[in-house]
């Protein structure tokens, strides 16, 4: 519990630290937002400071941070200074900086930002590659709950089937709608409740003061089935780490933000405290995996992460704790679904360059759009290991998108002259464990774990250096210029 309390507490500093040092390096400022100067009623409405943080915290949250260091706890200790060092360092400044780039460009999606900074060629690529990223994100978190829902109802497949539906037709409607119509209202109940289960447990936690594995114990890897810390670790704690998804979230709230000075909190603040959620969840974890706390609770330590979330919430919470639990495997997902939806209709509109005020041309989308994602649910389903095929995918896509995210902000602090080593080096890291990843999964290249780490070295100094030879001639260009 030392490394918790102390993790913990790096997490807050660094909000109040480096947060604070990034938002010096961007500087906002008092200038018209998009929410004010392009207002439209649809997805540019200007709404309260907080009620956005409730929407952006569940936007990016889901239940990444639940599930995600679950998974990434069994490795032990090593994944407390990934969730730390990443969040602050890598994964509040991406989503910062996203959210106020978008801002800056009249609430652009990713892939306009990644075209402008990184070429026309790299935008058409980002294009395909973030909307089929987030209709995998759609289609996994369909079924999951839809199988929770189900099972509820009955044991007849029958009601998981019905559930997905129920579960589209709401989709469509939260894809198709203003955004304060129903995001706007329903959001910020469920992000209460999800962050009144994190800290419930974390009070249980403090109260309990269990003996857990520490940082004084060493960096061992303590579950080598389920892969190597490096690169495995980084890709299986995204949400709560860094995570590419986030930049497809954060022009959404970028469009509804009154005054850029409220972006730290709003953006950086909300990645922090998903950090928190993913520090007490892997805290827990470790708990249960090795601390006895499933012997406590009488399970096996071999549950899965939804059922250690279910069995950990009840137990310790009681009924009102296994009510949440149902809301963290099933509201949280749907509403990173809807939101990932609602972000590939506006990103394909926006290279369309088609207007999204008409209802009409807003449903011309979706039609694609939900086909697609409906095609892939279908797999989901009838694959016996579709689920798994399309998460890790996902995975490895979505830690990827973030390389991408990280350079495109790279080179705009470089052309704008501030000091751009605060993404420099997230991104050179970010890039070494994507190609690592892509070198040793099984469901890649399937390589040793060697090959793996010399690639990564090497792919780490290259990006370096090939930035800096690029860092070189745009400064010869701007100074013929």
């Amino acid at each position: 519990m030392i490394t918790f309390s102390l993790s913990l507490l790096a997490l807050i500093l660094g909000y109040i630290i480096y947060g604070r040092i990034v938002e010096k390096i961007f500087a906002p400022d008092g200038r018209p937002t998009p929410a004010v100067s392009m207002a439209d009623g649809v997805d540019y409405v200007v709404l309260p400071g907080w009620k956005i943080f409730m929407i952006q915290f569940l936007n990016i949250a889901g239940t990444g941070p639940i599930f995600g260091a679950i998974m990434g706890a069994k490795f032990g200790p090593s994944a407390y200074l990934w969730i730390v060092l990443g969040c602050i360092f890598a994964g509040a400044v991406h989503d910062y900086l996203s959210g106020m780039l978008s801002m800056r460009h009249g609430g652009a999606g990713l892939p306009e930002l990644i075209g402008q900074y990184l070429g026309g060629r790299t935008k058409k690529g980002m294009l395909i590659f973030s909307v089929f990223l987030l209709l995998m994100v759609g289609a996994v978190f369909v079924y999951s709950p839809a199988i929770i829902l189900g099972k509820l109802c009955s044991d007849s497949l029958t009601w998981v089937y019905i559930w997905c539906l129920i579960i589209f037709a709401y989709y469509f409607l939260a894809t198709l709608l203003p955004i304060d119509k129903i995001i706007g209202r329903i959001y910020p109940v469920f992000a209460i409740a999800m962050l009144f289960m994190a800290v419930a447990l974390m009070v249980v936690l403090f109260i309990k003061w269990p003996s857990l594995p520490e940082l004084t114990d060493g960096l061992a890897n303590m579950s080598p089935a389920s892969g190597t810390i490096f690169p495995c670790l980084f890709i299986t704690i995204a949400c709560g780490a860094i995570s590419g998804f986030h930049a497809t979230q954060s022009p959404l709230m970028a469009r509804c933000v009154k005054d850029e000075r409220q972006g730290r909190p709003l953006f950086y603040g909300a990645m922090i405290t998903e950090g928190i959620v993913a520090l007490i969840w892997a805290t827990v974890s470790s708990y249960f995996f090795y601390g006895g706390a499933a012997a406590e609770l009488g399970v096996p330590a071999t549950l899965q992460a939804p059922e250690v979330v279910t069995t950990v919430s009840q137990g310790w919470l009681g009924l009102f704790g296994g009510a949440l639990a149902i809301l963290g495997v099933v509201a949280a997902p749907i509403t990173s679904g809807d939101t990932a939806l609602r972000s590939a209709r506006l990103i394909i509109a926006e290279f369309l360059h088609l207007e999204q005020h008409s209802i009409h041309k807003r449903i011309y989308i979706c039609i694609p759009v939900f086909a697609v994602t409906l095609a892939l649910l279908w797999f989901n389903i009838a694959n016996e290991d579709g689920f798994n095929v399309i998460w890790n995918y996902f995975g490895w896509a979505n830690q990827t998108l973030a390389v991408f995210t990280l350079w495109a902000i790279t080179v705009y602090l470089t052309q704008k002259k501030k000091p751009y080593i605060v993404t420099l080096i997230p991104a050179m890291f970010m890039t070494a464990v994507c190609v690592s990843f892509l070198l040793v999964s099984n469901n890649a290249f399937g390589l040793s774990s060697t090959i793996g780490y010399v690639a990564a070295v090497i792919t780490f100094i290259l990006s370096g250096c090939l930035f800096f030879a690029w860092r070189k001639r745009n400064n010869r260009t701007a100074s013929a210029q």
